[in-house]
């Protein structure tokens, strides 16, 4: 792997006006020096457009077209990506400066890195155990990918909200690669996207088979402990 490779960092934007330009400056702000920004718009009808436009001599690769959801839209970005890592920042999130001390830590090809996010200030998450990634998965904005896992396997559009979840529980059980924490708060995450807002459905409907599938019997059965513990405690 050699020194400083080129990042690919991926935003899904519609009708993101009010803060795409803000998403963007914190990009371009980095000192990491080798980042390139690929952005997938769903035909947003406010100033979205506008705003790429005006950054166009910035941005590696956009456009503007309907998709089929958040997830298809990552997919579809995936095919223009140049980068030996890749990254996925909403576009109503912001990259803090520890973004490019975390980008120069990335020396294994076989590593999922992961660090943490600022959320309402603080420090959201840290460092996991396998129960607390099957059960609540790393957050999207802590994670940097080899771009090489996206080679085999895509995001489970059925998965409308949790399909990076899913994604990470797949990544989980692949030999060929380990999740590794580094110690960095890299973006400041914004709580009220849809993902923090809503479940998915099918996702909670087929959890705890994932989980079995995919972090194996002693996980399983500590989930599903707790459930029974929630439902009969009435939480």
């Amino acid at each position: 792997m050699r020194q400083n490779p080129l990042i690919s960092i991926i935003l899904v934007t519609y009708n993101a006006g009010a803060t795409l330009q803000r998403c963007l400056d914190s990009i371009y702000s980095q000192k990491y020096p080798h980042i390139e920004v690929i952005v997938m718009d769903g035909r947003s009808t406010d100033d979205t457009t506008a705003i790429l436009h005006r950054n166009d001599h910035k941005i590696a690769f956009w456009e503007s077209k309907k998709d089929g959801g958040i997830y298809d839209a990552m997919n579809k970005a995936l095919g223009h990506v140049r980068g030996e890592w890749v990254y996925f920042l909403g576009a109503d999130d912001v990259l803090t400066p520890q973004f490019s001390d975390m980008a120069r830590e990335l020396r294994d090809p076989q590593a999922i890195y992961y660090g943490s996010v600022l959320k309402a200030g603080n420090k959201y998450l840290g460092k996991m155990a396998p129960y607390q990634q099957a059960k609540t998965g790393i957050n999207h904005q802590a994670i940097i990918y080899p771009a090489e896992i996206f080679s085999t396997r895509s995001y489970d559009t059925r998965y409308r909200i949790s399909a990076d979840h899913v994604f990470n529980m797949q990544s989980h059980s692949d030999e060929r690669y380990h999740f590794t924490f580094a110690d960095f708060d890299i973006a400041i995450f914004n709580d009220t996207g849809v993902s923090s807002l809503h479940k998915d459905a099918l996702f909670e409907k087929e959890k705890a088979g994932l989980i079995r599938k995919h972090f194996g019997m002693a996980i399983y059965m500590r989930f599903l402990f707790k459930k029974l513990k929630e439902r009969l405690s009435g939480h």
